[in-house]
């Protein structure tokens, strides 16, 4: 078991990023309670450092992003963008911000959104833009920048690619709240728990992908996101390469010969 915090603070001295690892699983916790884990430049930063050094950390399977506090994320920081306004500092942020979202579905690792409270704006991206993601009855999402005369056009990349267009587009117009139920019927969230039930939900499907082939699921991942922006014939060809080359790995060829001699299927060696 590792433990480790990012050395980014908040203006309180505190950590705005921690990071805890035991059994192969990475857990970041946005840790700006006071401010909802609104994310400011520095939590952006930490953000990116964080999934750089997990694209090539070979002991960790999963990762779990959640919040402390009472909400899981309520976007940028809106009085810290102010701070800094112009065209210029306006992009760099977002472009940031876009990194990271895109570190998200680049590591090899399946990252899974653990949605305690409420998710707006960018916050609502994040969940999205997470592989997996499993949420409390009581959580609420909304794309609400319209409100404020600013459209949600960066969460709206990743909204898109998770929800029905028409629903979608009806979040992002009127900026409403829907509830976690809801979100799980336009395919936002996985599966909707019970707050006391959270934990081990989470921990039961961390646990699961953990024990499979990461070489396996880091292909698998990695292809997942490729052929979606692919046409169906380049799709095919995608999927054709990838198979090849996971059949060529370790562990599908130990996998299958222990299938075909029906014996039991060792401990996946990893990547």
């Amino acid at each position: 078991m590792t433990a480790r915090t990012d050395t980014t603070t908040s203006e309180t001295d505190s950590p705005v990023l921690l990071r805890h690892d035991e059994n192969g699983i990475a857990t970041l916790t946005l840790n700006r309670p006071d401010k909802f884990n609104a994310l400011s430049v520095a939590l952006l930063t930490g953000l990116e450092s964080e999934f750089e050094a997990l694209s090539t950390d070979s002991s960790v399977r999963v990762v779990i992003l959640e919040g402390n506090g009472k909400a899981f994320c309520a976007g940028h920081d809106l009085k810290e963008m102010r701070a800094s306004p112009g065209r210029q500092s306006y992009e760099a942020l977002f472009e940031q911000c876009g990194r990271v979202m895109l570190a998200i579905t680049r590591i090899p690792q399946p990252v899974i959104a653990r949605v305690h409270g409420t998710a707006t704006a960018a916050g609502c991206q994040l969940v999205a833009t997470c592989d997996l993601a499993i949420a409390v009855e009581q959580a609420r999402f909304a794309v609400s920048g319209v409100n404020l005369g600013l459209f949600c056009s960066t969460p709206m990349v990743a909204l898109t690619r998770n929800m029905p267009r028409k629903q979608a587009m009806e979040m992002l117009l009127t900026g409403d709240f829907i509830d976690a139920e809801t979100a799980l019927n336009y395919g936002l969230v996985n599966k909707v728990v019970r707050r006391d039930r959270l934990d081990e939900a989470v921990a039961e499907l961390a646990e699961k992908i953990a024990g499979k082939s990461s070489a396996a699921i880091a292909l698998g991942k990695q292809l997942f996101y490729r052929q979606l922006e692919a046409g169906m014939q380049a799709a095919y060809e995608l999927a054709s390469e990838t198979m090849a080359c996971n059949m060529l790995t370790e562990d599908a060829e130990t996998g299958i010969d222990s299938f075909i001699n029906k014996q039991p299927l060792p401990p996946w060696k990893g990547r």
